[in-house]
Order: structure tokens, then sequence, then C-alpha cells
């Protein structure tokens, strides 16, 4: 038995860097995601994110990051997840839970905003219809989807697809493009912030 979980731990292992070698052929896409998150930023606009599940979880990880730091003290950005669980059960309970973050959307953001949904399947009924409601307040809607993107790919305005159809490599997959995402936005908002956790000649400049 020993061995037979060794070996699969391996090959869950030599699969998951596969994947992580695909997000660095990504590259132009993150850099436009990131773009757009720091023209929204400079414009006083805001960016919310949402998912289910684990995507929730990496929907409140992207939020926190920007709006405490993520490898650099600096002010914060404006970023909110709408993961509450007040507000969610609330209308969860009063009326439906497809609607749970389209509500949210259609009452907090603006044409200056910025909506990221999480969804592994790209098939994710409340992630679409929030991503539908950000196309109609004329926020600019992004998709961070796997497999195929499914239906949010025909509804954001840009769609990132982790190349894997299994949703743990695609949730470890959004957890790396978290980080750089974050990594780059901190260096183009606030360039005169060094790093604390890289020595300063491996910290990247914006170009």
């Amino acid at each position: 038995m020993s061995t037979e979980f060794t070996s699969f731990i391996s090959n869950y292992c030599s699969e998951a860097a596969s994947v992580a070698d695909s997000v660095g052929k990504q590259s132009d896409e993150l850099l436009a995601l990131v773009d757009t998150l720091y023209h929204a930023a400079k414009a006083g606009g805001r960016i919310y994110t949402f998912g289910n599940g684990g995507s929730a979880c990496d929907a409140m990880h992207l939020a926190e990051e920007l709006v405490a730091r993520y490898l650099r003290e600096r002010p914060g950005i404006r970023a909110q997840h709408l993961i509450d669980s007040g507000t969610i059960t609330c209308w969860g309970n009063d009326y439906e839970f497809d609607t749970i973050f389209s509500r949210q959307v259609e009452t907090l953001a603006t044409d200056k905003d910025v909506v990221i949904g999480f969804t592994t399947s790209g098939n994710s009924p409340n992630v679409c219809k929030a991503l539908k409601a950000g196309n109609e307040i004329g926020a600019y809607s992004v998709a961070m989807c796997g497999k195929t993107g499914g239906k949010a790919k025909g509804i954001a305005k840009q769609t990132i697809i982790v190349d894997s159809d299994l949703t743990s490599h695609i949730q470890e997959a959004h957890m790396m493009m978290i980080h750089i995402i974050c990594d780059v936005l901190e260096q183009r908002l606030f360039p005169e912030c060094v790093s604390l956790e890289k020595p300063p000649k491996l910290v990247r400049q914006p170009a």
C-alpha cells in the first residue's frame, strides 16, 4: 500500500507541475488582466470577487491580498469579495441561490469597477449571472475558469482558462495566478515599494 500511495503522490505532483508550467504560457492574458486592474484602481474603481466552495476561498484570497497587502507595505487597493455569509444567506433564503452574487453586483458595482468570478467549470449559474450583471452595469467582467471555460467564456469580457480538467489542479493554478496578479499589480501601482520577502535584486520592475 505504501508503494501504491507513493506512486499516487508522485503522479499527482507531476500533473500539478505540468499545469503550473502552463500558467507561464498565459503571461499575456495575466498581464492584460493586471493592466485592467491597474487602470481601474487608478480611476478610483473597485475590484469585486466571487465564487462557490473552493472558488469562494480563491475569491476571498484575492480580495484580502489587495485590501491588506501581498508582499509590499503600501496603501490598500479597493477590493471586496461578495462572500459575506449574512448577505448571501439572507438573499438565498428569501429568494434564490442563483442570484446571490448578481444582486450584490447590481447593488454595489459601477462602470468604473471590475468583477471577477471564479468557477472551475465555467458553468456555476450564480457566477455567470453575476458576470452578466456586471456587463449590464458597464463594469469589466472577468471569468477565472478551467476545463473548456463553460458558459462563462461567452459572458465575460475576459476569460482566463486553466489548461486542466481536474478541479484540484485548476484551483492550484488559480492560486498561482492570484499571487502573480497581486505581485505585478503591486509593482505597477507602487514601484517605490520594495518587497519584504525577496532580495531587492529579484524584485521584477515594470517595463
